[in-house]
């Protein structure tokens, strides 16, 4: 019995982390409410690298996974919780965003926007693997996002062996201090946002 037990807790933290891409948006199988947050490497927007778990540092914390600096949806949704950040602040609550910019794409949108949150690279899309919302797009979007958008991030092979863009899909997670996901919200149709108001009234719920 004793054996069994250490097994589980040997191969839980592993299965929870080592979530397979997605063939496709509607297929990821994210991160659930009171599960707690993979500690995977992050990368700052001064390329240091570190833990998850030591950048929050038993913060609480909202974060948003976002597609990129390239993305016009994206920049709205970053100017809309911009608006709302210090009130956040306020409340206790550390915003993040993550996206596949590199460090120095971040730091683009950081002065065109004039933000004061921080901003993560999640480049190789290791974090979004592990929080289960990377998914491969299809040729078509990897072939126009690739030439017309100039992206280099690495393409990465699918089920068929295709190389593939990986993006995220857009999530909010709202994360105590201990590292438990309290609330998310992710959608598959990368046009539609969680409003800004909804995640300022979840932020007051979990404060």
């Amino acid at each position: 019995m004793k054996r069994f037990l250490l097994c589980l807790v040997l191969i839980v933290p592993f299965l929870l982390s080592a979530k397979p891409i997605a063939e496709s948006s509607d297929e990821v199988t994210p991160l659930l409410n009171g599960q707690v947050i993979p500690d995977v490497d992050v990368t700052q927007i001064n390329g240091k690298a570190t833990s998850l778990k030591e950048y929050l540092n038993g913060d609480k914390a909202i974060l948003f996974f976002y597609r990129g600096g390239w993305c016009p949806f994206c920049n709205t949704q970053m100017g809309q919780l911009k608006k709302i950040e210090p009130k956040l602040k306020q409340l206790g609550f550390k915003l993040v965003g993550i996206s596949t910019d590199a460090p120095k794409d971040l730091s683009k949108s950081v002065e065109t926007m004039s933000l004061q949150y921080d901003l993560l690279s999640d480049y190789n899309s290791e974090i979004s693997k592990a929080f289960g919302i990377a998914f491969f797009t299809d040729a078509k979007t990897t072939q126009r996002y690739v030439k017309r958008l100039n992206l280099t991030n690495p393409l990465k092979r699918n089920k068929a062996g295709e190389p593939r863009l990986v993006l995220p899909v857009p999530a909010i997670y709202v994360i105590d201090e201990q590292g438990l996901v309290q609330f998310n919200y992710v959608n598959p149709n990368f046009k539609v946002r969680l409003h800004e108001d909804v995640l300022l009234k979840v932020a007051e719920v979990y404060k």
